[in-house]
């Protein structure tokens, strides 16, 4: 259960310290690149550490940092390094097609966050694991795209997404975009997740009916996404998330479905394996 809590008040001079010390962290290891949102959440939890609770307990918070305070905050400090807010991509053209084309797509990410995908960008996510990273805006999928991957054995769709309404509405619609030829495996969150994970987790958006969510998730996952919870990317530390991304993108980031019993549509449902706090 995520509690209801109003933003706490907190000195200009402690934010400020905490917003330097976060972002600190956030570049960990090696100077990773990070998105003001991430720095938000790190901010958060630097001053208000409520996800120290004992691993064995699953819960998420709520962020008890002011979201205005904190941009006021980031304002005063230019000289951090954080990633600018992206763009909106031009619209496609079609045009002649590239050599790039020519080649055999083994995986494809597309990232329910655009701040997000930039960040895995900027870390060489898509270098390393061999995998483009697209966004929502992309949709429907270039079609020399999937057939580029339809000539890779085994080529696999990845969807990253929130553990939200609209993250699970997004899994759906790549499903049906990629087409029966290809696997469409999710990489998203979940409420069990963000629980695990100790996750800060906003209330206050839209609700939706329970019996327009999944029927295959947990009753006590439905309820928490119908409630107006979610639990986004940006909450998960930098260098966790590039890790259980890689990790998933290379093919070793799935656990076994928790309910043998379950359909074959919960196996797409979010098992993606995150590490524990």
């Amino acid at each position: 259960m995520t509690p209801a809590i109003s933003a706490i008040p907190v000195p200009d001079r402690l934010l400020d310290r905490a917003l330097r010390s976060a972002a600190e962290r956030c570049a960990r290891p090696g100077g990773l690149a990070f998105t003001a949102r991430q720095l938000y959440y790190e901010t958060d939890r630097t001053l208000f550490p409520l996800h120290r609770g004992p691993h064995r307990l699953r819960y998420t918070t709520r962020p008890l940092l002011s979201e205005p305070r904190f941009a006021a905050t980031l304002a005063r400090h230019p000289g951090l390094d954080v990633l600018p807010d992206p763009v909106a991509p031009a619209p496609q053209r079609p045009g002649p097609e590239g050599d790039l084309y020519d080649y055999a797509f083994p995986r494809l990410l597309v990232c329910q966050d655009p701040a997000i995908a930039g960040m895995l960008r900027a870390n060489r996510l898509h270098l390393e694991g061999a995998c483009p990273v697209l966004t929502p805006e992309r949709l429907p999928l270039d079609g020399r795209l999937l057939a580029a991957m339809a000539r890779a054995d085994g080529a696999v769709v990845h969807v990253l997404h929130d553990a939200s309404p609209a993250g699970l509405e997004l899994f759906v619609r790549v499903r049906a975009h990629a087409g029966p030829r290809l696997r469409v495996r999710t990489a998203g969150l979940l409420p069990r997740h963000a629980a695990a994970l100790h996750l800060a987790a906003p209330g206050g958006r839209p609700r939706c009916a329970v019996e327009e969510l999944p029927a295959e998730l947990p009753a006590a996952e439905r309820a928490w996404l119908a409630g107006g919870r979610v639990a986004e990317l940006a909450a998960v530390r930098p260098a966790r998330l590039l890790r259980a991304v890689l990790r998933t993108v290379r093919g070793g980031g799935f656990a076994p479905p928790a309910r043998p019993a379950a359909p074959t549509r919960a196996r797409d449902t979010g098992f993606l394996t995150w590490p524990t706090p």
